[in-house]
């Protein structure tokens, strides 16, 4: 940082908080992120616990995040492909 030039209004050390504050921001929201990676880890484990199978409760959550048509038409799909197999 010394390789920036200082100027008399003080831009430099405005510039230098500004920097600081978004380093630590990020930051924070890194240490938010594992800590929620953490209590998901958690709920799988209590599942898994329970008799849970926790890979289809894996396939379940992706698929409530998807659109219905996306799905439907997957799966409209996955049984033509099925049948073509004698599946």
């Amino acid at each position: 940082m010394s390789d920036m030039p200082s100027t008399p209004d003080g831009s430099y050390q405005v510039t230098a908080d500004e920097l600081r504050q978004l380093i630590e921001r990020y930051e924070r929201l890194e240490a938010e992120k594992r800590d929620i990676a953490d209590a998901q880890k958690e709920v799988m484990a209590e599942a898994k616990g329970r008799g849970y199978d926790t890979k289809v409760m894996r396939k379940v959550i992706a698929l409530r995040k998807r659109d219905k048509d996306d799905i439907a038409e997957e799966e409209a799909i996955l049984d033509m492909y099925k049948a073509a197999l004698g599946m």
